[in-house]
């Protein structure tokens, strides 16, 4: 079976830089998903609360015969639960409903600058690691402007900083900054929702090394070193995703993919976002 490499979070903790994402994907389907893609070979699944699906996720990976150390689970703090004591609560069901005896990675969902209040939450995220429930903590969809209020009034770097990043979005400035603080780069919608799956570019990249624009796609993100973690139902699509490391993109492939940058995003600006569920 092919091996996925691993990445060494700031904490120590390993992270395997290929994972199964499990966003949109509804309950009723969840658990037959992560356990074909557990099958096929991933061993890190993305899940949050905002998804609705942990219950499922947990499932799969019980259900899966693996050893609990061998599968790398990530869940995030709904938008809902920023307060201090909320957010310890909402990380016990998290817990509960995945019914696993840990969670390998917990991320801040949104940074929700309107409310203001992410640097308590970063707080309650700091006594959950403390905690030893956690193995490693994170944010998702922060800005450098907010990581830097963070990492100014708290005393944990977060592990990763999870965002939108793909060939129309390529975040060089964000990747950097959490480069240089030790803060790794997790990329979600890293085929922009397909958008870029028919990019000249790209396509003519994938005829040539005979693969398909996806696996070119995903592919230009593990040779930069982003931790990735394409979403597919379909099971053919999920072991496609899964064929990334016997074959290599040239330094050229990858710049030709970086200058497609249009800083086109599929989903909302963190700068600007400020949805709480009801």
């Amino acid at each position: 079976m092919t091996s996925i490499p691993d990445l060494t979070l700031n904490n120590g903790v390993s992270i395997p830089q290929l994972g199964f994402g499990t966003f949109q994907i509804e309950p009723q389907d969840t658990r037959e998903a992560v356990r074909f893609a557990l099958d096929t070979g991933y061993r890190h699944i993305d899940t949050a609360q905002m998804y609705g699906n942990e219950k499922e996720v947990g499932q799969a990976v019980r259900d899966s015969g693996l050893p609990r150390g061998e599968v790398f689970v990530t869940s995030k703090l709904n938008n809902g639960h920023h307060a201090y004591g909320d957010a310890l609560a909402a990380f016990g069901r998290t817990l509960e409903d995945l019914d696993l005896e840990y969670v390998d990675l917990f991320l801040v969902h949104w940074p929700l600058p309107a409310v203001g209040d992410y640097v308590e939450t970063w707080k309650a995220m700091e006594e959950i690691l403390r905690s030893g429930r956690v193995r490693a903590i994170g944010v998702s969809n922060f800005q450098p402007a907010h990581l830097e209020r963070l990492l100014a009034a708290t005393e944990t770097v977060p592990a990763v900083n999870q965002i939108e990043v793909h060939p129309y979005l390529t975040q060089d400035d964000v990747r950097a900054f959490g480069t240089d603080r030790g803060i790794a780069t997790e990329a979600w919608s890293p085929i922009a929702q397909g958008k870029v799956l028919d990019d000249p570019v790209i396509t003519a990249i994938a005829e040539r090394v005979g693969r398909s624009p996806a696996q070119v796609t995903l592919r230009w993100h593990l040779q930069r070193g982003d931790i990735v973690f394409p979403k597919s139902v379909t099971p053919a699509r999920v072991e496609e995703n899964f064929r990334l490391f016997d074959f290599e993109l040239t330094a050229d492939d990858v710049a030709a993919i970086t200058a497609l940058n249009r800083d086109e995003r599929t989903g909302p600006d963190p700068d600007t976002f400020n949805w709480i569920p009801d």
